[in-house]
């Protein structure tokens, strides 16, 4: 009987993502790397936090981040 191969994780995604308790996925506010000067202190205030991913992508991270 062949072994099962376990899947890896892509360090990449997870490097980007983490799961929360009841298994969804979280990610980062986009806007916020670099070119913030212009951008309205309101703006970069409401970017800070984290998001969900949203349904039609969670499938797609979920597979590069098995655990």
């Amino acid at each position: 009987m062949a072994k099962k191969v376990k899947q890896k994780t892509k360090k990449a995604v997870a490097k980007r993502f983490r799961r929360t308790a009841k298994g969804k996925i979280k990610r980062a506010s986009t806007g916020r790397g670099h070119l913030l000067g212009h951008k309205s202190r309101k703006r970069k205030r409401q970017l800070r936090g984290n998001r969900l991913v949203a349904a039609a992508d969670e499938a797609r991270v979920g597979e590069l981040l098995p655990k």
